[in-house]
């Protein structure tokens, strides 16, 4: 028998490896590739005696990033006095009311001959549209400060996520027009108002800021900061020259093949380089590696440089290749592509996109529906959205919307407390086929073995209801009471209706299909009975109004009248969880009809339900390539008919 010395072999390793990093550093960028894919993927399938080897190995990886379409424009020269000028001071976001009158009162007096025009004299343009979207108020407003001969603008109050988009837009117009812009925005919004107007072709916009949060201001503070902080800055703005500097900063764009290497080095040097560019979300990545980004590439019938979408806010061409290097990163498998492909479509929704630069922090996620979910083993059970496969898809849905659609936190994506992680689930159909009850998708229009996905946002997760009772009317009491309690924002203070979610696990599903025929006719009763006091709502949505306070302007008695008007109250019996004598109350309506998925989930040993408010959905269907159950028969799965449900 022979015996071998361990250090001997030890020694062996190490001069082998010193071999290899020669000639690595010896090779072509073609060569070096394949090296160090091959490397790569014998180093992290091998054993644990070779496991110290990933510390010195390097890999050449590609962006993941896709390409900005919009060009940037040439910026008309600034003013050089506001005399004699007509400026437009539009938007009316976070005590617009307050500031906006005194910066008009200071402009006339500083510069007596010039004109002021506020928002109900010009308007504003809103969002500015997405490349060869035409939007009819950004049209109008442009064509109103033509009709005014305006030379500047000013737009705020930017303040929070979802605002600074819309009043930067009314700036991103003018500029269009050659017309000088400055918006006015809070410390937190400065990031998003030059991210929003790059984004948009503005190479060099410029800001104003506020010093602190408008709405906590009392109306003297607002006067004091917009008369000593705002008003140097915006004159400032409208009338010094744009420096090389400025233009510099935002005018480059990338250029050559988008497969080519961008970054050579070991797998710690790679997640640090990432980290740096942003483009991870700070959690080791799996580095995406030519060879590994191409063999995603096999599970789809789209050429690698095919758009798949232009993806707002950035705008970005994102090809097949772009996909797969985030599916590479989030460690998703190869055969996830067709899903990828899919969520990467919907992301572009604007039923989707609508809430996520907000600073409430809506939560993006994705359920599948279909057999290529059974096929995949995306969990439909206990605990779904933890198992490993949803997991990676929850990630990559994170990585695409930083690296294809451009979100990043504390720039454009302005969650206060920040984000949990996305995540992903499926609808367990064979629970729904057994109750009687169609599954999402076929209520949605497709059919029972059509593959797809939806793409939701929520502000809630957990704190779920588990109802003790079997009784399906009992049930919907108990959900619609949860539901009235889950508006938009803490305590309803924000849009009347919202969109929601139902989760609810097959036991709890069963129950109410005694009664319930299909999750519609729950619905219609929901709609009738979650009611909240009318008393309520107007103190959450008075002292807790998510933007422009109403106290400055109504006493709280003028403002019930005003939501009792135009949010259909009616006097109704009292819901039965409210324990009062009286038989009826004055109470208001909190869902619609149509804004509610319901989804049957989660473990068929529990009685939960999960009522999550959010945004609006986008379902787009999965395409399978041709050869897909080739591919699959080589990976060991069985056939995607044996998933279909009869």
């Amino acid at each position: 028998m022979n015996h071998y010395n361990p250090k001997s072999i030890i020694w062996i390793q190490r001069f082998a490896l010193f071999i290899l990093l020669f000639v690595i550093s010896t090779a072509t960028a073609q060569e070096r590739r394949v090296i160090c894919d091959t490397t790569c993927k014998t180093t992290f399938s091998s054993n644990a005696q070779s496991a110290q080897l990933p510390a010195t190995i390097k890999c050449a990886v590609v962006s993941p990033v896709g390409r900005g379409t919009v060009p940037m424009i040439n910026q008309a020269p600034r003013l050089t006095t506001l005399e004699g000028k007509t400026i437009a001071v539009v938007g009316g976001s976070f005590m617009a009311s307050i500031t906006h009158p005194e910066i008009k009162r200071l402009i006339l007096a500083h510069y007596p001959t010039a004109k002021v025009l506020l928002l109900d004299e010009v308007g504003s343009a809103g969002v500015y549209p997405a490349p060869g979207v035409v939007r009819r108020s950004k049209e109008e407003f442009q064509a109103r400060l033509r009709e005014k001969r305006v030379d500047a603008v000013i737009s705020g109050n930017c303040g929070c996520g979802l605002c600074t988009p819309k009043e930067c837009g009314s700036c991103i117009a003018a500029e269009y027009l050659g017309i000088p812009a400055v918006a006015i925005a809070a410390p937190t919004f400065i990031d998003q108002v030059f991210y929003t107007s790059t984004n948009n072709g503005v190479p060099a916009p410029r800001v104003a800021e506020y010093p602190g949060a408008f709405a906590a201001h009392t109306p003297e503070e607002l006067i004091r900061n917009t008369r000593e902080v705002l008003w140097p800055q915006i004159v400032k703005a409208l009338t010094e020259p744009i420096t090389a500097e400025e233009l510099a900063r935002n005018t480059g764009r990338n250029k050559g093949d988008i497969r080519d290497d961008v970054f050579y080095g070991t797998i710690e040097e790679i997640n640090a380089h990432f980290r740096e560019q942003r483009w991870s979300d700070g959690l080791p990545i799996i580095p995406p590696t030519y060879e590994r980004v191409k063999e995603f590439l096999r599970y789809t019938d789209l050429r690698w440089d095919e758009t798949v979408a232009v993806l707002p806010v950035a705008h970005r061409n994102t090809t097949t290749w772009h996909v797969a290097a985030n599916a590479v990163m989030a460690g998703c498998k190869p055969e996830y592509m067709p899903i990828l492909i899919a969520l990467t479509k919907a992301i572009g929704a604007p039923e989707f996109r609508r809430t996520i630069a907000s600073t409430h922090a809506w939560v993006p996620y994705c359920w599948l529906n279909g057999p290529v979910a059974r096929q995949l083993g995306i969990s439909n059970g206990a605990g779904e959205i933890s198992e490993a496969a949803n997991v990676a898809i929850g990630r990559f849905m994170n990585l695409a919307l930083m690296n294809l659609a451009g979100y990043y936190v504390g720039e454009n994506r302005m969650g206060t407390f920040g984000y949990p992680m996305s995540w992903c689930l499926a609808e367990d159909e064979i629970a729904c086929r057994e109750i009687g009850w169609k599954p999402y998708h076929v209520r949605a229009g497709f059919s029972y073995n059509d593959n797809t996905i939806t793409v939701a946002s929520t502000l809630l997760w957990g704190n779920n209801l588990a109802p003790s009772t079997t009784d399906p009317y009992r049930i919907m009491e108990l959900l619609a009471w949860d539901i009235s309690e889950r508006c938009q924002f803490a305590l309803g203070s924000g849009r009347p209706y919202t969109f929601r979610t139902i989760l609810m696990t097959p036991p709890v599903a069963k129950n109410l299909a005694a009664k319930y025929k299909n999750p519609q006719s729950l619905e219609a009763d929901l709609i009738l009975t979650a009611r909240r006091p009318l008393d309520e709502r107007v103190f959450a949505n008075y002292y807790a109004n998510p933007g422009s306070s109403p106290e400055s302007r109504h006493p709280i008695q003028r403002w019930k009248a005003h939501l009792s008007r135009t949010e259909g109250a009616e006097m109704t019996a009292v819901p039965v969880w409210h324990a009062t004598s009286d038989r009826e109350m004055m109470t208001l309506p909190t869902m619609r009809q149509g804004m509610t998925a319901f989804l049957v989930t989660g473990d068929t040993s529990r009685n939960k339900i999960q009522t999550m408010p959010g945004g609006g959905y986008k379902t787009i269907e999965i395409e399978l390539p041709a050869a897909w159950d080739k591919r699959m028969a080589e990976l060991g799965y069985p056939t995607i008919k044996e998933f279909y449900i009869k």
